[in-house]
């Protein structure tokens, strides 16, 4: 160990200590951005940017675990990202593959998976069935992976979920406009019966949502931080819970 990772050690000790763990979110969502900046820094390629993103997974959860968090929402793959060129979209859904498997394996999560489904390889559609199936049994911390997943897809799905759901009760247009509320809509979504997110954390440095999670983080408090994904530490991550618990959640009010 060196002099840096002595001190950054104590520094993370000294900020854990002080931690009110009243004041900690019980739902962290976390946009993992920064694999393929962080590999070019590095002068490594984007795939390997990805795997060194993949094996920093585990490591947040274990410290989500420690502080009490109960909900956590990785976005993985977002409907954008199926754009990108074959030959980097391929090793990325085996890498993702992976680390779903990874998660299932553990015996401490237990897995969700939010996105469209349907927009994504078979393969991976068998992996994450997988993982939701023998994972559903586990009392641990809920984890979203959230692959194919984008925010204004995710709206879409809600209404038309919604929609042919009162199709076949034989609901009237004139019916359904009447009864249309937030509550309703909520039913719909990837994350039914979950709460929404207390507090969402970028990597990286950008400063936007990118549609993660618009409407479930109405009231959710944003935590921008420089490091890009792969070079997360655990100091990083209690700031964020810290200067979550000295922030004061109006909802609106």
């Amino acid at each position: 160990m060196n002099l840096r990772d002595l001190v950054y050690g104590l520094y993370a000790r000294r900020v854990e200590g002080r931690l009110d763990h009243a004041q900690v979110p019980k739902h962290i969502g976390v946009i993992l951005d920064g694999n393929r900046r962080w590999a070019r820094a590095a002068g490594g390629t984007a795939e390997q940017g990805h795997k060194a993103g993949a094996s920093k997974i585990q490591e947040l959860l274990g410290w989500c675990s420690e502080t009490d968090v109960e909900v956590v929402t990785l976005w993985l793959l977002s409907t954008d990202n199926l754009d990108r060129p074959e030959e980097e979209l391929v090793p990325l859904l085996n890498i993702i593959e992976g680390a779903v498997r990874d998660l299932a394996a553990d015996g401490r999560w237990r897995v969700h998976h939010v996105g469209n489904r349907d927009l994504l390889p078979s393969r991976t559609q068998t992996v994450l069935k997988e993982a939701e199936r023998d994972t559903e049994h586990i009392g641990g911390i809920l984890v979203n992976v959230a692959v194919g997943y984008g925010g204004r897809q995710e709206i879409a799905d809600a209404v038309r979920s919604l929609l042919l759901d009162h199709a076949t009760k034989g609901t009237s247009f004139e019916e359904l406009a009447e009864v249309v509320d937030i509550d309703l809509i909520s039913e719909h979504l990837y994350t039914r019966g979950q709460p929404d997110p207390d507090l969402v954390i970028r990597t990286s440095g950008e400063q936007r949502l990118s549609g993660f999670m618009l409407w479930q983080s109405a009231h959710s408090e944003y935590y921008f931080c420089e490091v890009f994904w792969p070079a997360f530490r655990k100091v990083d991550f209690l700031r964020a819970l810290r200067d979550y618990a000295a922030r004061h959640r109006r909802y609106g009010s």
